[in-house]
């Protein structure tokens, strides 16, 4: 498979080249998600409140797999603009880590995730349900993260036609195999609620066999392979990788503490706010294309050194990002209620989830505005300050923000949801002046007159 070269041509084509295919394909990703929470509600609101609370502690590994990503595509991205002919082997050292972090991921996640899901749940049914889902979760581990990782290099490549195709087809084998997992067939009762985990492991197997093939298939992977550990060179993927990680892990932290401060409010809040973020996923779908292309786009042009393609790049995709945003906040007032209705007949979580979906609309512009900040860092080679913008957007902001909704002004679950947007902004200020600052030493400012540049 030829590679795109991202350096030359049309940006605007580029982005619509590589954010259609992302968009698409994480409009499959999102309904593969949405299936499950389908099914589980078929079930029980506990299986819902499960499934929520279980996806929090499997997005350690989720957000170990999105750095490993994000480090390829960086990595390898600028190797290829830098035409320093290293992009075979550092996707194929990058193969390697995501095996080795994989099987650590089994091991760990099998010992600790009972405790983590006893951290933000009571004891009770819905408790019950998350851990034996994870149980059987836990061994798509290798399948998610070396999937990650491997297309990781084929985005570096402009290729993102192929996790489309793979998450495409990923979604139809989850509807079948979801209610025969669960339910049975013929004289086979089924697996209840684990039946959905089953079908996650065998469907993400396949995932991951097909971006293995297309990766080495690819034009990166033609040039000498080097899969024995160098630590140089895994020294220079994990130092990419893991700021980027723990960055989202922290993420996860903040899922903890908004679960934390819902369940006081009872299993409703919770289901609530975990089919309201499915909702929420879809429509953030067209800024997830948009900055999944801007990353691979910086990352050639800023090997290659051509400053004003990066600045050109960054613009586009905060205008583009911001008009498709407003669209979707006018969307999400009006729809928030039926969209939950589809999930779940319970009115209690319609309300719930409705309140905040509607406070979320308002921050849709902002939310596309600092995944394509994260992009650049990335791109950059600087994921570092990702890192500690998510510490202070995701770690202690949310946690302040909402103790003091919740607790001292007695807003009640909306409190909860006005600390998160008040969190989100906060940071995305904080973010913008960051970047500007990093932007101006390495090409020369990003909002900066195009045409100025630092020397090489």
């Amino acid at each position: 498979m030829a590679r795109r070269d991202l350096t030359t041509g049309s940006i605007p084509g580029h982005f619509r080249a590589l954010a259609i295919p992302t968009a698409i394909g994480m409009v499959f990703t999102t309904l593969y998600n949405v299936v499950d929470v389908y099914f589980a509600g078929m079930l029980s609101t506990d299986a819902q409140a499960g499934l929520a609370i279980s996806f929090q502690v499997f997005f350690v590994l989720i957000a170990l797999g999105f750095g490993l990503s994000t480090a390829m595509s960086a990595l390898v991205g600028n190797a290829l603009g830098e035409r320093s002919l290293r992009e075979s082997v550092i996707a194929s050292q990058g193969l390697s880590f995501a095996l080795i972090v994989s099987v650590l991921g089994v091991i760990l996640g099998w010992f600790f995730s009972p405790y983590l899901i006893g951290l933000i749940s009571e004891p009770g049914d819905y408790r019950d349900a998350a851990n034996q889902y994870l149980d059987v979760l836990i061994f798509a581990a290798p399948a998610f993260l070396i999937a990650f990782g491997a297309n990781g290099i084929l985005t570096a490549q402009g290729d993102t036609k192929s996790m489309q195709y793979a998450n495409i087809a990923a979604f139809f084998a989850n509807v079948v195999l979801n209610p025969l997992f669960i339910f049975g067939l013929g004289p086979w009762e089924g697996l209840g609620f684990n039946g959905i985990a089953l079908s996650t492991l065998v469907s993400q197997s396949g995932v991951m066999v097909f971006i293995l093939y297309r990766v080495f298939t690819s034009e990166a992977m033609q040039g000498e392979r080097q899969y024995r550990p160098r630590p140089e060179v895994y020294g220079e993927i994990a130092a990419q990788a893991l700021p980027a990680s723990f960055a989202m892990m922290v993420m996860m932290i903040a899922g903890f503490v908004v679960q934390y401060f819902l369940k006081g409010f009872g299993g409703s809040a919770v289901a609530a706010y975990g089919v309201a973020l499915r909702i929420e996923q879809l429509l953030l779908l067209p800024a997830f294309g948009l900055t999944g292309a801007l990353l691979p786009i910086v990352s050639q042009n800023y090997g290659a050194r051509d400053f004003d393609r990066v600045r050109a790049a960054a613009m586009f995709c905060f205008k583009a990002g911001v008009i498709l945003m407003l669209g979707a906040a006018c969307v999400l007032w009006f729809a928030a209620g039926p969209a939950l209705a589809v999930f779940t007949d319970d009115a209690r979580v319609i309300e719930i989830g409705k309140s905040y979906l509607h406070v979320d609309g308002f921050i849709l512009p902002v939310y596309v505005m600092l995944f394509a900040i994260n992009s650049m860092l990335q791109a950059f080679k600087k994921p570092i300050y990702t890192l500690w913008i998510g510490i202070y957007r995701q770690g202690i902001g949310v946690a302040l923000f909402a103790w003091l909704y919740v607790v001292v002004f007695d807003f009640g679950y909306f409190g909860v949801w006005i600390g998160i947007a008040t969190a989100v902004t906060s940071g995305f200020i904080l973010s913008l002046v960051l970047v500007e600052m990093l932007a101006r030493r390495l090409i020369g400012g990003l909002f900066t007159r195009v045409g100025e540049r630092v020397p090489a």
